[in-house]
């Protein structure tokens, strides 16, 4: 994935957010429905998923230091962690919680503003609207992911990318569309039977795939953070590299680590011939570092120890 198309994604997703947030807070402001505070709250928490994400790209371009050797790549993978505790405590939970009061309220009798109120057609032209807004800023998540997806479904794209910018706008997006079709479902519910239970249980539902999608991307850019290796078809095309030269007998082990989404550290021992001194030990090294780096550009660190091999 392209750092700028990253960038095209979470920029869209956050002007999005931030318009959609307005209206909904407004609408909330004059109906107090309950899926309204939920979605507000989750538009909120969402711009500020998308500013992290900016914030994460923009320190991970700092250049390595004597305390941190191999960069600040990794930092986008934090922030894309933290972001998934925001959605899981800030959208998530309190929605469940405000869908649960809801619930609670209207069993106990409690009036519901909602249906007293002259603005009951504010909820729907906002949600309406935001419905229009969040599309937007989806489809172009998906068109810029597509470039990085390849042939890859969209859940093996979620899964694998390295990248944790678009699988979490587009992770964010699809929930946020979701969501708005529940909270509408919920007013239109309420104002059609007159019984405001249905606004309490969307909002609950609302939680609930937030919690959902929250733990998704908790678990993804936890095995980011924790170190993965290239994908298949760059540990092909090192391998390949490797043993193109004549100089290489064969590979002993390789391992591969990727210490940011652009950055790859290639650790390899390498079988050379029993009859090569060290200045053809040297040269088979530096030949097969410099084919290493033309098959695969984001190889930066690159380590090969010469072997004899023992079968």
């Amino acid at each position: 994935m392209s750092v700028e198309g990253g960038t095209k994604a979470i920029v869209a997703a956050l002007l999005a957010n931030l318009g959609i947030a307005v209206t909904k807070l407004v609408a909330w402001l004059l109906t107090h429905s309950s899926s309204m505070l939920a979605e507000s709250i989750h538009s909120l928490a969402d711009s500020g998923n998308q500013a992290l994400l900016l914030l994460g790209g923009k320190r991970a371009k700092r250049e390595a230091t004597a305390a941190h050797p191999f960069g600040y790549g990794r930092e986008r993978y934090i922030y894309a962690f933290i972001v998934s505790i925001v959605l899981f405590t800030v959208g998530g939970l309190f929605a469940v919680y405000e869908g649960y009061h809801k619930i609670e309220e209207t069993i106990h009798g409690v009036p519901n503003t909602l249906l007293e109120s002259g603005w009951w057609w504010v909820p729907i032209v906002v949600l309406v609207a935001a419905i229009v807004m969040e599309s937007v800023s989806f489809r172009t998540a998906i068109r810029e992911s597509r470039v990085a997806k390849g042939k890859a479904t969209w859940s093996q794209f979620v899964r694998r990318a390295k990248a944790p910018e678009l699988p979490v706008v587009l992770l964010e997006d699809f929930a946020a569309l979701i969501g708005l079709v529940l909270a509408l479902c919920g007013v239109g519910l309420t104002l059609l039977t007159g019984n405001a239970i249905f606004d309490g249980v969307f909002t609950l539902l609302i939680g609930v795939l937030l919690v959902a999608v929250a733990i998704v991307l908790a678990l993804e850019t936890k095995s980011l953070l924790l170190g993965e290796s290239a994908t298949e078809e760059h540990v092909t095309a090192i391998e390949s590299a490797i043993l193109a030269g004549e100089d290489v007998d064969r590979i002993i082990h390789m391992k591969t680590l990727h210490l940011g989404p652009d950055e790859l550290l290639v650790a390899a021992k390498i079988a050379v011939p029993a009859e090569d001194n060290a200045r053809e030990v040297a040269d088979a090294i530096d030949g097969a570092e410099s084919r290493i780096r033309a098959a695969v550009p984001i190889a930066r660190a690159i380590y090969l120890e010469p072997d004899i091999y023992r079968p």
